[in-house]
C-alpha cells in the first residue's frame, strides 16, 4: 500500500515537471527568450506554492480550528475547553502552511534556484520549530490549569516543574534553530556545549537553585498556594498567590504584591499560619493593665453589689456573711481571706469568656496575672476563637476587650495610663 502511494506521488511530480517543461518549450517557440521562459516558469511555480499555502492556511484555521472549537463546546470534558483557551489548536494550525511551503518549494524551485530554495526551506523549518515550541508551551499551560483544579493541587503545585521542562524545551529548540542556520547536526552542537557546562550553570544559576528550593518546599510540605505567611525581614505578610520556579508571589493584606525567590524560604525563616487555619481555633492573647493603686480587699458593700453580677455570684456567696460584716478593717479582711476586687474581676472574665459563643471551650482558656511592669499589672486573657477569618476574629476579640474594659468600674478598678491634661487641671485649680 505504501509503495503504491509513493509511486503516485512520484507520478504527480513527474507530471508537474512535464507541465513546466512543456510550458517552457511553448514559450520558447513563441519567440520568448530562454531566460524569460525560465523566469516565467519559476514565477508560476512560486504563485502555485503561495496559493497552496494560503489554501492550507484557510483550511487549517477556518475549518479545522472552528471544528475543534465547536467540539470543545459540545463535550463535557474540560481538557478540550482548556486547550482551546490556551490556543493549543490555534498554534497547531500554523504547522500546515509551513509544511506545504517546505515540501513544495524543493520540488518547484530546486533545479533553478537551489540557494534560494535552501534558504526558504531553512526559514520554513525554523518557523515550524517555533510553532512546535508554542504548541508544547500551550499544552503544558493546559496541563497546569487542569491540575490546579484538583483538590491536592495547592499543596503539591507542579508549575515549577513544568517551567523546568519548558526551559529544556527552549534550549533544545534554540540548538535546533542554530543547527539549521549553520547547517550542522544538533547533536554536534550539543557535544560542543558540553565543554561550556560551567558557563551554562552560571547563566542558569537562579533557575537551578530555584528548582532545588521548589522541590524542598514541595517535598516537606512547607508552602502551598493559599497559605498565609510572614517574613518580617522582607516586610511580607499575606497570602501566597503563585508558586513558580524563580519567584513566589504574596499578596499582602494592604493589597500590595511581594515577590521572593523560593530559595529565600529555605535559607531564611518564615512563619506559616496554615497550622492555625487547619486547627479548631485561632489564639487570642490580650492584656489589660490594671492600676495597682485600685487593687484592694472587697468591702461588704462591694461584695453585696457583686452578688448581682453574673459569674461572680457563686464566688461571693461562698463567703460567710457574719465574717464579712465583722471584716471592716484591712487586717481583719486579710486574716479572714476576703477576696480582692482583682480576684473577682478575673473570675468574672473567665466566666464571661467561657460563656461567649465564639470561644472554643475545648481548647485552653485562662485569665491570668502576669509579672507587674511599669505600666501596671497585666491581666491577660488567653483563649481560642472559633472563627479564624481576619475580620470576624478581630471583631470578636475587640468585643471581648471592650466588655472587659467596661466592667472595670463595677469592681472599683481602673486601667493604668499616662497622665493627660484632664488629670492635671483639677490639681492646678486646687493649688
Amino acid at each position: 500500500m505504501e509503495v503504491l502511494q509513493v509511486e503516485k506521488i512520484e507520478e504527480q511530480i513527474a507530471r508537474k515537471y512535464d507541465f513546466l517543461e512543456n510550458l517552457e518549450a511553448w514559450l520558447a517557440n513563441q519567440g520568448f527568450s530562454e531566460n524569460f521562459a525560465q523566469l516565467l516558469k519559476v514565477g508560476i511555480s512560486v504563485g502555485v506554492i503561495i496559493l497552496l499555502a494560503l489554501l492550507t492556511d484557510y483550511i487549517a484555521k477556518r475549518i479545522f480550528l472552528s471544528t475543534m472549537q465547536r467540539v470543545a463546546k459540545r463535550t463535557t470534558s474540560e481538557w478540550d475547553d482548556v486547550l482551546v483557551e490556551k490556543k493549543f489548536f490555534q498554534h497547531l494550525a500554523h504547522f500546515a502552511p509551513a509544511a506545504v511551503v517546505y515540501f513544495t518549494v524543493g520540488i518547484a524551485l530546486y533545479d533553478y534556484t537551489p540557494k534560494i530554495t535552501l534558504i526558504i526551506q531553512a526559514l520554513a523549518k525554523i518557523y515550524m520549530v517555533i510553532v512546535g515550541v508554542l504548541v508544547f508551551n500551550s499544552f503544558f499551560d493546559s496541563v497546569n490549569t487542569i491540575y490546579q483544579k484538583l483538590p491536592f493541587a495547592k499543596s503539591r503545585p507542579i508549575k515549577g516543574y513544568l517551567q523546568v521542562v519548558k526551559i529544556i524545551l527552549y534550549v533544545f529548540a534554540g540548538i535546533i534553530v542554530i543547527g539549521i542556520i549553520i547547517n550542522r547536526n544538533p547533536g554536534t552542537i550539543l557535544v560542543g556545549l558540553g565543554a561550556s557546562t560551567a558557563v551554562l550553570m552560571l547563566v542558569f544559576k537562579d533557575t537551578i537553585v530555584g528548582l532545588v528550593a521548589s522541590i524542598q518546599l514541595s517535598a516537606n510540605n512547607m508552602l502551598k498556594i493559599g497559605d498565609w505567611i510572614e517574613m518580617p525581614g522582607r516586610n511580607i505578610d499575606g497570602t501566597v498567590t503563585d508558586v513558580s520556579l524563580t519567584t513566589i508571589k504574596v499578596r499582602n493584606f494592604d493589597n500590595t504584591i511581594s515577590t521572593v525567590p523560593p530559595y529565600a524560604l529555605v535559607t531564611e525563616s518564615f512563619r506559616n499560619w496554615r497550622g492555625m487555619e487547619e486547627s479548631d481555633g485561632r489564639r487570642m492573647i490580650r492584656s489589660i493593665f490594671i492600676d495597682a493603686k485600685t487593687i484592694k480587699f472587697c468591702s461588704p458593700q462591694l461584695l453585696e453589689k457583686l452578688k448581682e453580677v453574673s459569674y461572680c455570684h457563686d464566688w461571693v456567696v461562698e463567703q460567710d456573711e457574719d465574717e464579712l460584716k465583722r471584716a471592716n478593717e484591712d487586717i481583719a479582711m486579710l486574716n479572714k481571706g476576703i477576696p480582692t476586687n482583682l480576684y473577682l474581676y478575673r473570675r468574672y472574665l473567665e466566666g464571661y469568656i467561657k460563656s461567649h459563643p465564639e470561644v472554643n471551650q475545648e481548647l485552653p482558656l485562662v485569665v491570668r496575672l502576669k509579672q507587674q511592669v511599669e505600666y501596671g499589672i497585666p491581666v491577660e486573657m488567653y483563649c481560642f476563637l472559633k472563627d479564624k477569618s481576619w475580620v470576624p476574629y478581630e471583631t470578636t476579640q475587640s468585643d471581648i476587650v471592650d466588655h472587659a474594659l467596661a466592667a472595670l468600674p463595677v469592681f472599683e478598678l481602673r486601667t493604668f495610663q499616662r497622665m493627660t491634661s484632664d488629670d492635671i487641671r483639677p490639681t492646678a485649680g486646687r493649688s
